[in-house]
């Protein structure tokens, strides 16, 4: 619990600050170097989980490409240190996305106020923007510090003999089969998991709207540019982020195609092939994992926002609490859940495809919902209005006029969950079968086995497949 608390603490911390000095460079910044950095960060947002821990120990570990073979050095990647530096590299892009998203909402006319009223660039920045920034600090730091505590992959790769309360969890029922303790692991995992969700409510989203018009991108009217000094230690800042993405994303490709011998370095296709014979039938049971949790997990959360939204019952609104739990626990607490709930009875499901699916579903449903809000939000009431008036039933204004209305919501949530399904690894590790295998659990295998070329092309595959999906969402929500 120690370790959990110290690890996840850290490295939200240190995320939280790097990811608001990169937002606050893009913020400033052109239109060209927004979208430059808009794509990175969506890549390095869904690649898949231990992509960075293969890299880390390919370059940094004790026969590491840059510590060993470059500068000679005899480093030990492993412990406590190893852990911050996996889950601190995995989580930057998502805290600067997020920043970054709430930072160019803020009402910056209040900026330019302060410089027509006299003040430097140093003083905005320092009485003006750092201020109302600081709850979007605290929230991402929340959000991250609770996506950490729930990350059991980082110390099983790299925590050597340390390790955290989510990998205990794991190793006893993996190991021992102790259920029960499994869960009394997972559940103390609980409290500070709601506890930081509580902060995040009670900071963000109420002292948010306090410096928020809800406009869009205000800051497409700021006349302010960031002070020299500031602008180069950001701009520096920013840089080194694209450099080491570069790096991790270069030696993952690197290892799947050569390979250290005694005679050098060699091409290889080994691990190509590899895949081909092996892999290709699970990743198409993935995909259609994810397409089936996707519109589930779609449909539910919006049909939950619209009747929220028609009926404003309490009936509603604590299912839609309760939908938005299993987003804010940690996955292995979800996952114990579902073999507790369904290994017994007319509802057993343990070791099938449809606990997987279900299970991917439910976890994701607060998107649906909070896509679906956030459209129903600015509906125009009379357009339903106009319809009954015009004769139509219930039936035909959802689906003539709702339902068409709400096509970016299913969109964003449907990509959301199948990215999710395609990545997730802590609430299905103790799901999936033999017989139902899915590729994060393949390349789960294969970075434990210390199979990292093979692991690398696993990997390589699954970034491609959510990169693209991802790509063709954003144009057709463009459009």
């Amino acid at each position: 619990m120690k370790n959990s608390m110290i690890t996840s603490s850290i490295s939200a911390g240190i995320a939280s600050i790097f990811g608001g000095v990169i937002a606050y460079y893009m913020l400033f910044s052109s239109e060209r170097v927004r979208k430059f950095y808009y794509y990175l960060l969506m890549l390095t947002m869904i690649s898949p989980p231990f992509i960075f821990g293969i890299s880390y120990i390919m370059l940094f570990g004790r026969r590491g490409l840059i510590t060993y073979r470059v500068l000679g050095l005899h480093t030990n990647p492993y412990g406590l240190k190893g852990i911050v530096m996996l889950q601190l590299i995995g989580e930057i892009s998502f805290a600067t996305f997020m920043l970054y998203e709430i930072f160019k909402n803020f009402d910056y006319t209040l900026i330019n106020a302060s410089r027509a009223l006299g003040a430097s660039p140093w003083e905005s920045l320092k009485r003006v923007v750092f201020p109302i920034s600081v709850p979007a600090f605290l929230g991402t730091f929340f959000i991250l510090f609770t996506k950490n505590l729930s990350d059991f992959g980082s110390a099983i790769i790299i925590g050597g003999r340390e390790s955290t309360l989510a990998t205990e969890a794991y190793l006893t029922v993996i190991g021992e089969g102790n259920m029960p303790k499994a869960a009394a692991m997972t559940l103390l995992l609980i409290f500070p998991a709601l506890l930081a969700f509580l902060l995040y409510k009670r900071i963000l989203l109420k002292k948010f709207s306090s410096f928020s018009v809800g406009k869009g991108m205000e800051s497409k009217n700021i006349f302010y540019s960031l002070p020299l000094g500031v602008k180069i230690l950001f701009k520096v800042v920013a840089y080194l982020f694209v450099l080491v993405m570069f790096i991790q994303y270069s030696a993952i490709f690197f290892s799947g195609f050569y390979n250290y011998t005694s005679k050098g370095i060699e091409f290889t296709l080994e691990y190509i092939e590899k895949f081909k014979l092996s892999s290709t039938r699970v990743f198409l049971r993935t995909i259609v994992y994810a397409f089936i949790s996707g519109a589930i997990s779609s449909i539910i959360g919006i049909l939950i926002s619209y009747y929220n939204r028609e009926r404003n019952s309490y009936f509603f609104k604590g299912i839609e609490f309760l939908g938005g739990l299993p987003y804010i626990i940690p996955g292995t607490f979800f996952g114990l859940g579902y073999i507790l709930a369904f290994n017994s009875g007319i509802f057993t499901l343990t070791g099938t495809a449809t606990i997987v699916i279900l299970n991917c579903a439910f976890r994701q449903i607060s998107i649906g919902i909070k896509a679906g809000d956030s459209i129903f939000s600015t509906l125009n009431p009379n357009i339903e209005k106009a319809g009954r008036d015009l004769g139509a039933s219930k039936m035909r204004i959802l689906l003539d006029i709702i339902f068409p209305l709400l096509k970016p919501a299913f969109l964003i949530s449907f990509v959301n969950c199948f990215i999710a399904t395609m990545t997730t690894i802590g609430a299905i590790i103790f799901l999936v079968s033999p017989g139902n295998n899915v590729a994060t659990i393949m390349l789960f295998t294969q970075v434990a086995q210390g199979e990292y070329g093979a692991a690398s092309i696993t990997a390589l595959a699954i970034t491609f497949i959510t990169f693209s999906l991802n790509i063709f969402v954003a144009k057709v929500l463009k459009k």
